[in-house]
């Protein structure tokens, strides 16, 4: 015999969401749910939901059914071996999705897998069910930027995956466009990986050695051709703007790391809650 619990998470929605939520929870006691006061994003939805579960194994899922509800029965049958902490998925194939998201998408883990020693399994959902321990871990993660794919293989614990082909959605339509993703990406990376720092200073030292050659080619040159003329002025600007660039980029990145130290020493809370039930 098994208890269930479930707990719904309305991350600010204009629909009729929370309102079907009520009419689960009075017929239903074992269903709970959660209401923000505003929209504050998948990551602080599910902490909001890990924060609170009370059951020894907790399952993490979308509710638009691309999250198979037909494996729970094997992923729960793994960890009741004691075997493993987690079960998680992974997408075998994209089916449904756009070839230039799917190209941008493998990408993406390819880079962070290459540069973070944080691994992420390719393809890997947050759907998954974990033990308490484990959740406990992933909850004594605090920070204020969140990338929950990286935190659940930074925490450790042994993980099995099980690979499903690409659902999708029954209704609906995403909201993650090209832009959300390129900057939750960009957050994975910030998060799990100082790589943008170091390539920066690479860059940066890469560009001054070029700019030292260069000056040596124009002292060279003027003693070889005193009579030659300037390199002229269009290149000079070039030069200009291409190290002003550089400069840029560089401290660029230096201040994205920066802001996200701002943001946490805030110490914001990750979400407001309305209404729970």
């Amino acid at each position: 015999m098994v208890d269930v619990e479930y707990w719904f998470i309305d991350d600010g929605s204009h629909d009729h969401s929370l309102m079907e939520m009520a009419k689960l929870h009075q017929h239903h006691p074992e269903v709970h749910y959660i209401s923000f006061s505003r929209n504050f994003g998948k990551e602080a939805g599910l902490y909001a939901g890990l924060q609170a579960s009370t059951g020894d194994y907790v399952v993490v899922m979308d509710v638009d059914l691309q999250d198979p509800p037909a494996m729970l029965p094997e992923m729960f049958k793994y960890l009741q071996s004691g075997e493993y902490d987690c079960v998680g998925t992974r997408r075998m194939d994209r089916t449904g999705e756009g070839k230039i998201k799917s190209f941008f998408s493998s990408q993406f883990y390819h880079l962070i897998n290459h540069i973070s020693s944080t691994r992420i399994v390719p393809g890997a959902r947050d759907y998954r069910m974990m033990t308490r321990q484990m959740v406990n871990a992933v909850l004594s993660v605090t920070e204020y930027n969140r990338f929950s794919k990286g935190i659940f293989s930074w925490v450790g614990f042994k993980t099995k995956y099980l690979a499903y082909h690409n659902v999708e959605r029954v209704a609906g339509t995403t909201d993650w466009s090209m832009w959300k993703l390129f900057k939750y990406a960009m957050d994975g990376i910030m998060d799990f990986s100082d790589a943008p720092l170091s390539l920066a200073i690479w860059l940066g030292t890469f560009i001054a050695f070029i700019g030292f050659v260069a000056l040596l080619l124009v002292i060279v040159r003027h003693f070889i051709s005193p009579n030659a003329s300037a390199f002229g002025w269009s290149s000079m600007i070039c030069i200009i703007l291409f190290m002003g660039g550089i400069q840029l980029l560089g401290i660029g990145i230096v201040a994205k790391y920066v802001g996200k130290i701002y943001m946490q020493s805030k110490h914001r809370p990750i979400y407001v809650v309305k209404k729970k039930e």
